[in-house]
């Protein structure tokens, strides 16, 4: 059960990044949550910790 939890709290960050990445106009912003984005996207990709 933890686990389920983990990853949909997982997949909300995501895309919560997501929508501030499309958001801001910055580039050195952008990059960063780019960054942050496949990081929690590597992290969902990983069957257990």
């Amino acid at each position: 059960m933890d686990d389920e939890r983990e990853q949909r709290e997982l997949q909300e960050r995501v895309m919560r990044f997501r929508a501030m990445e499309r958001e801001v106009t910055d580039p050195l912003a952008i990059g960063l949550l780019h960054d942050i984005v496949t990081e929690l996207e590597a992290a969902l990709e990983q069957p257990d910790k």
